[in-house]
């Protein structure tokens, strides 16, 4: 397979320019908000930059464009993340964020597909995105469509039984325009995943269920975007990559801590973080 060309430093610095302001509005909404979830939103963030920057054939004005590729975020606890994305994509004004975790907001702490625009199924109950893409994947075949669907999952939730379900379903209908991502960060609400339910060794449980397997480093923006693109390429059956991550990258403090899932900032945590992320 050709491989993909590498990025040139100032895309690069794009890149992560967009994903830095993605970051701070995932600590903005959250600390407003006193609500959400922190670490697995921006231990994502770099791979939806560039799902949403580089690969996903997509049109932020005409977000229920048929021919679009459809993104699934299974972890649907990311949802600042998610939300932050779109909005820096141009789906929606950003402004409109603020309204995050309000009881009437369209932005409510799991994404809703019937509020927000580019949302593509509500989620949050863990281990039915890889389903739903699935179903939409085998949809796109059916009806002659070239669409890819791409599913975000988390480390924890692959310890759902219909996680394997889907896997199975999918490897046995050579889904080859389904892409799974895994944000392998290693820490989950209660602790380190090896210690709750180790899911180890992941690739090899993936290549038994017959999927094409990728392993990337999930903060380098060359490795993502060939591993995405090398995926989407891919005509032998579905694809997972293997992104290894970091809880809470970027903020010294939450890196690598399960109290940082579903924690608050305070006003001085909150500064403290933006002022490291800028810095970078």
């Amino acid at each position: 397979m050709k491989e993909t060309e590498k990025l040139s430093l100032e895309e690069i610095n794009k890149l992560q320019e967009i994903s830095c302001r993605i970051r701070c509005s995932i600590l903005t909404m959250v600390k407003d908000a006193s609500v959400g979830h922190i670490g697995g939103s921006l231990s994502v963030t770099d791979i939806l930059t560039a799902l949403y920057f580089k690969v996903l054939n997509i049109d932020p004005k005409n977000p229920d464009w048929d021919g679009r590729d459809r993104l699934i975020l299974s972890k649907g606890h990311g949802a600042a993340a998610i939300y932050s994305t779109l909005a820096e994509r141009g789906f929606f004004p950003a402004g409109q964020l603020k309204t995050f975790g309000n009881i009437d907001s369209n932005f409510q702490v799991h994404p809703d597909r019937t509020k927000v625009p580019g949302i593509e199924a509500s989620t949050g109950a863990l281990g039915q995105g890889l389903s739903v893409a699935a179903g939409m994947a085998l949809a796109a075949r059916l009806d002659g469509k070239d669409y890819h669907t791409f599913a975000i999952l988390g480390d924890g939730e692959i310890q759902e039984g219909q996680i394997w379900e889907a896997a199975m379903f999918s490897a046995h209908y050579k889904l080859n325009n389904l892409t799974a991502v895994l944000d392998y960060n290693n820490v989950q609400l209660m602790g380190d995943v090896s210690e709750i339910m180790g899911v180890a060794p992941v690739d090899d449980k993936w290549k038994s269920f017959g999927w094409n397997v990728i392993k990337i480093d999930g903060h380098d923006f060359n490795q993502i975007i060939e591993g995405l693109s090398n995926a989407k390429a891919y005509k032998g059956g579905p694809t997972i990559i293997i992104a290894d991550t970091v809880k809470g990258k970027g903020v010294s403090f939450m890196q690598n801590s399960c109290a940082w899932h579903g924690n608050v900032p305070s006003e001085e945590e909150y500064n403290q973080a933006i002022k490291e992320l800028k810095s970078k």
